[in-house]
């Protein structure tokens, strides 16, 4: 089977790789944004049997790859991967084209689902067993660089210096003078 991998984020096609080798058989063709896409679908003339693809990349968004895919294929089996988790634009890819729609950051065995649903249902997929997850992808990398870390010096650990808690009685309640009553 042969897979198109459409997002900006290498490090997300190499979860989607990773989760999906588990169909087995598998082959993939990636690309870094939509125009990378339409380029590798036109020097693939045997075409996909599956199209993953992000909403939000430079140069052509997926939605704009979606329509115009839906041009001239409209049986490839499309799923859009995103972060656009709203109705509206659920609706919005599903009417420019798209067989289904997962929103990351997702786990390894639903976006397994999403496609072997997908592809059942476009008549692409055996029966064939899909071994389990064994591990959950790591999560989708947040857009905030790591803060660097000052190196380890070599001094001895400090010893502890708070000395343990010592009990201490409960306080006894205040008495409180009797209010005299107004006459």
């Amino acid at each position: 089977m042969k897979i198109l991998l459409v997002d900006d984020s290498r490090t997300m096609r190499n979860i989607q790789k990773k989760v999906l080798e588990r169909l087995g058989g598998v082959e993939f063709v990636e690309a870094g944004d939509g125009v990378e896409g339409l380029s590798q679908i036109a020097a693939t003339p045997s075409g996909f049997n599956l199209m993953l693809v992000d909403w939000n990349m430079p140069k052509m968004d997926g939605h704009t790859f979606v329509t115009r895919v839906r041009r001239t294929d409209k049986k490839t089996p499309m799923i859009m991967c995103t972060t656009e988790a709203e109705k509206s634009r659920v609706v919005e890819a599903i009417k420019a084209g798209v067989n289904n729609y997962v929103v990351k950051p997702f786990t390894p065995d639903a976006l397994l689902d999403k496609v072997k649903s997908t592809l059942a249902k476009m008549g692409g997929l055996s029966a064939a067993p899909v071994a389990p997850a064994t591990a959950a992808a790591p999560a989708a990398p947040t857009a905030k660089p790591a803060t660097p870390v000052a190196p380890a010096t070599a001094a001895a650990p400090a010893a502890p210096t708070a000395k343990p808690a010592t009990p201490v009685a409960p306080a006894k309640p205040a008495l409180q003078a009797p209010v005299a009553k107004a006459a």
